[in-house]
């Protein structure tokens, strides 16, 4: 099971650090002229076989502010659980009314010669919509996070490499480029290079800045606050900013609470026929 992005499986200095960090590396490195890094890529390893549980059930709130400082509130309801090595997600918004019984399914395979599937249901025209694979890098729901954010991409779609060692809110962290390994992955998932942000003592990725393919926008992610329960790292709050050189473009705060692993849940939960029928 994953966490709602890609960047966290499951970021105390400012995101002034991750800029100068941008700047100190310069420009966007070519795909094909990248190289893998062996430490590098264990350390990722052991970022993606962390226990994160067969299945969960959260709230959450999502917080949208513009660049004028004016906020909207979104509330939701999550579910998902593993099917073998595949990941299903299925997320109810329950408000405000302009959104309420909007429901989001995604088929989160592990095959990485699969395309995942994902469907969003609009309660308003009472239509399934299927979420195209060149749809996936839109904007889910208004927010910071892609359609493509909300599944998870293999490890051996990306070169990685140790760039340095550092420190998050007082936690020992590596320091770790990723960049694709070929213009497919930067055509499906959006980005042309991601630097992340290791702990090293929970293997928890906790900070991200992020290249945003065909403009000059830059997405940082930054865990705010990070909770185990039940023996898992979870994210608790989560930011995402999608920036222009100093400028802030927009901004996702994402909440979660009611945390439940491992609960019973009805095989048919998820299915577009229960996307429609709402919570």
């Amino acid at each position: 099971m994953r966490y709602f992005c890609h960047f966290t499986a499951c970021f105390s200095r400012s995101l002034v650090y991750a800029i100068c960090l941008a700047a100190l590396i310069g420009g966007l490195v070519s795909p094909a002229l990248a190289a893998d890094d062996p430490k590098a890529r264990a350390i990722m390893e052991k970022v993606d076989a962390r226990d994160d549980g067969d299945s969960m059930i959260s709230d959450m709130k999502m917080i949208l502010i513009d660049k004028n400082q004016q906020t909207r509130e979104r509330t939701m309801r999550s579910f998902s659980q593993d099917r073998g090595e595949d990941t299903y997600q299925l997320i109810f918004f329950s408000g405000p009314p302009a959104v309420k019984d909007t429901g989001f399914l995604t088929y989160d395979y592990d095959d990485p010669d699969k395309d995942d599937d994902q469907w969003l249901y609009l309660p308003a025209l009472k239509k399934t919509k299927r979420i195209a694979a060149g749809d996936k890098t839109d904007s889910f729901m208004g927010s910071d996070f892609s359609y493509a954010d909300m599944t998870k991409s293999e490890l051996d779609n990306y070169n990685y490499k140790l760039l340095k060692e550092d420190t998050v809110d007082g936690h020992k962290t590596w320091i770790i480029e990723a960049v694709p390994r070929t213009q497919k992955v930067i055509d499906t998932f959006g980005y042309t290079k991601s630097i992340v942000f290791v702990r090293q003592d929970n293997y928890v990725m906790v900070r991200a800045v992020s290249w945003v393919a065909d403009s000059s926008n830059l997405k940082y992610l930054d865990v705010k606050q990070l909770e185990n329960i039940d023996g898992i790292w979870v994210a608790m709050e989560t930011h995402m900013t999608t920036k222009r050189d100093k400028t802030t473009l927009h901004k996702t705060i994402l909440l979660r609470e009611n945390v439940k692993f491992n609960q019973p849940m009805d095989e048919n939960l998820f299915t577009v026929r229960r996307l429609e029928k709402g919570l």
